[in-house]
């Protein structure tokens, strides 16, 4: 029963700090932007897409993570101390600012291509797909890149495959793209947006490594 709860506890942090940290990482895009003088990068309804679908599904995958008998080592907690504590909320700004840097330099690079529109669709594409491979770097505070754990959990692999596939399809399906303000990317700027999202998992599981070294 202890080690259920230690588990379960454990779980509703890996789905809080998945979702502090990515929604971290966009306001710090936009504010950037507005420092800079440059256009939102989002507009109302990728906010909405992203909180819907690219937010809570991983989420909920993340509160059903096998459990493990690892938790036991761990020091008790005391029962009135607060989730967010310092450690726990300088990991939450650290991983946000990971994702906000991938996400605005992704803005800026499309904006630099081909002005604000294309822009907002690198930055919104960015930062869908940067919290979906975020959700893996949330399944422990170890490194588990090359581990078995990567690929324990079937429903956070469900939610990934289902999120790629919906914003693959919003960014190249022509008849979506006056609905969700984006526009048709090349394969080419396609792969810039998948390549700048991806690397937001081996630069946090870099850091992981090094803090466990």
């Amino acid at each position: 029963a202890v080690e259920n709860g230690r588990n379960l506890y454990q779980n509703i942090k890996y789905a809080i700090r998945f979702l502090l940290s990515g929604n971290f990482g966009a306001i710090l895009a936009v504010l950037c932007a507005s420092i800079g003088g440059l256009p939102v990068p989002f507009a109302p309804v990728h906010l909405l897409f992203i909180n819907l679908l690219t937010d809570s599904l991983p989420a909920i995958a993340l509160g059903m993570e096998p459990h493990s008998s690892e938790v036991m080592n761990e020091k008790p907690r005391s029962a009135d101390k607060s989730i967010l504590t310092k450690d726990f909320l300088g990991k939450i700004g650290l991983e946000g600012f990971v994702i906000g840097a991938m996400t605005m330099l992704s803005f800026l690079t499309g904006y630099h291509m081909n002005g604000a529109l294309l822009g907002s669709t690198f930055a919104f594409g960015t930062l869908c797909l940067a919290r979906l491979f975020h959700g893996f770097n949330c399944k422990s505070d170890k490194p588990v890149i090359f581990t078995k754990r990567f690929f324990n959990n079937k429903y956070l692999i469900g939610a990934f495959v289902l999120g790629m596939i919906l914003i693959t399809s919003v960014l190249m399906i022509p008849g979506l793209h006056g609905m969700f303000k984006v526009v048709t990317l090349s394969l080419k700027q396609l792969m810039t947006v998948y390549g700048l999202a991806l690397l937001n998992l081996p630069v946090i599981q870099g850091m992981k490594y090094l803090k466990e070294r």
